[in-house]
């Protein structure tokens, strides 16, 4: 029954996202807000599907961030570019510069002012990397980074890279942590996804001023633990379903 309401789901995911994205076109004629207001709208109906379809709902723990900051999150899942878009007020991810070629998405990320990294600059992405910023930042906005780039699957041993403390050092702002266990109902690139409850935990900020070694490790150290706690809560829920 589970793999028949993930296939559901995943028909209807894909078809949603495509209607939305030739229904939307206009919309890239138009001020940035007018994209990110889409980008809410599209995650709040898959955010909806998943839990009337799949079973699978999600909580916020933690106090969500009203003030510009930058956020480092966990990320194990597609589940969290759609809750991001949701929870917080037009966020700007930092993300690979190939999502502006995917189809239908890319022209709206471009359009909603993301900031696109082509990873293989070096120095270069990381000084675009803080120009752009630091540009988004006097907007209001949140900024969105994943510490280790890309989807890593509950349990495997973290690798943070350094262009977090490169956001930390370089703009003087707040950091604050995000933990979450998306990955035990959602993995990467998994065609099943499984009922349950995710959680996102947003843990209390790290000021600004701390040298890039205690930065780092403070960061992943508080990452990693709350992210081991949620994944037992996660995996204890499964337990009990079966």
């Amino acid at each position: 029954m589970n793999l028949i309401r993930s296939a559901l789901f995943n028909a209807i995911f894909c078809i949603i996202t495509l209607a939305l994205g030739i229904l939307g076109l206009p919309l890239l004629m138009g001020p940035e807000k007018w994209v990110n207001w889409y980008g809410n709208l599209w995650g709040h109906i898959c955010l909806r599907l998943l839990d009337k379809i799949v079973g699978l709902k999600f909580e916020v723990r933690g106090v969500v961030p009203h003030k510009t900051a930058i956020i480092a999150a966990k990320h194990q899942s597609a589940w969290e570019t759609l809750a991001f878009a949701v929870i917080l007020k037009q966020p700007t991810f930092i993300m690979k510069r190939s999502l502006l070629f995917l189809p239908p998405v890319g022209p709206y990320l471009w359009r909603a002012g993301m900031v696109a990294i082509d990873r293989a600059s070096g120095a270069t992405a990381i000084r675009r990397m803080l120009t752009e910023t630091a540009r988004i930042i006097k907007t209001g906005r949140p900024v969105i980074i994943f510490p280790e780039g890309t989807r890593r699957a509950p349990g495997a041993p973290p690798a943070y890279l350094a262009g977090t403390a490169a956001l930390y050092r370089g703009l003087d702002l707040p950091t604050i942590p995000v933990a979450l266990n998306s990955g035990v109902f959602w993995g990467r690139n998994a065609f099943k996804k499984r009922r349950g409850t995710v959680v996102i935990e947003f843990l209390p900020s790290i000021p600004p001023g701390l040298d890039r070694r205690t930065f780092m490790h403070r960061l992943e150290d508080e990452i990693e633990t709350a992210t081991h706690r949620l994944v037992e809560e996660a995996e204890e829920q499964i337990r009990i379903v079966r």
